[in-house]
């Protein structure tokens, strides 16, 4: 045996079956819970938020499919890795389980090796990305500061020192997608990008770009954009860095990219854009 902090939910209608898996995932010291119908098992998953979902297709009232795609839809569950563990080995019905959002598929009979394996390597996949994600937002470059209580350059600022970017919101205000725009205003200089910030609030992409929409009307990167462009405004008007150390600061890997965005938004390039509004910043820096 091993400790497991895991928690499993099997669905499963065979009580046999069930069973068999629920005394072998306990042998191997993971944390188990389980349904035998697929509504059942929803609201188990609702409420106990499993590491990893194991379902079985074929059931009465609600099949496996049906189960995979209401926990998908739902912000809570949608990131829980899903295993269908079924008796029918059809290509199209593997292919309707992926489509769906499934992580893997075994076929009855497996064995508990089998699907012990196969856990550990989603658990593993789901641990990795986490570790990924964190780590990338803690290490990254810092390079640009944004202070909650500053809205200008303040008078004592060496030439070393990068400005501050002011932190008025340019997102709407909207209660329930405040951690992804948090996210954003937190992150946007780090090179994140819609896969990030859907790991960083628990939700799928998909979702998670779908929900911002309908409440929006904008998708995710384009909220990263504009909050980018926000930054390289005030960057082109309160310092003379070049535009190659402008971008590198938003987020920006080439250049090249950073200036088509830029043209796009504003109908100028940035070198442009600057000498039309850097006299402009230069008399309000002034009044400080």
């Amino acid at each position: 045996m091993y400790e497991s902090s895991n928690k499993i939910l099997v669905i499963e209608d065979d009580n046999v079956t069930r069973d068999l898996y629920l005394k072998g995932l306990k042998a191997k010291g993971f944390d188990t819970i389980s349904a035998d119908n697929g509504l059942a098992g929803i609201q188990q998953a609702q409420e106990f938020i499993p590491d990893l979902v194991i379902c079985d297709i074929t059931m009465p009232d609600m099949d496996g499919y049906s189960v995979l795609n209401t926990l998908r839809q739902d912000p809570v569950t949608a990131i829980i890795p899903f295993i269908f563990l079924t008796g029918s080995s059809n290509k199209a019905d593997v292919r309707k389980a992926m489509e769906l959002g499934a992580d893997d598929y075994l076929t009855k009979p497996s064995t508990l090796d089998e699907l012990h394996r196969a856990i550990a390597i989603r658990l593993q996949k789901q641990a990795t990305l986490q570790y990924w994600c964190a780590m990338k937002f803690e290490k990254a470059p810092k390079s640009v500061f944004v202070d909650n209580t500053l809205g200008a350059i303040a008078p004592e600022e060496t030439p070393d020192k990068e400005p501050t970017i002011p932190s008025k919101s340019i997102f709407p205000c909207i209660p329930q997608l405040k951690e992804v725009f948090d996210f954003i205003e937190a992150h946007y200089h780090q090179g994140i990008t819609l896969c990030d910030v859907a790991v960083a609030v628990g939700y799928s992409p998909a979702y998670l770009t779908n929900r911002v929409a309908r409440q929006t009307g904008e998708t995710v990167n384009c909220w990263i954009v504009k909050r980018r462009m926000a930054g390289a405004r005030f960057l082109l008007q309160n310092n003379n860095q070049t535009i190659e150390k402008i971008a590198k600061a938003l987020g920006y890997q080439d250049v090249s990219h950073f200036s088509r965005q830029f043209r796009q938004h504003h109908g100028l390039p940035p070198q442009a854009w600057r000498k039309q509004h850097q006299l402009v910043s230069q008399k309000q820096v002034k009044l400080w």
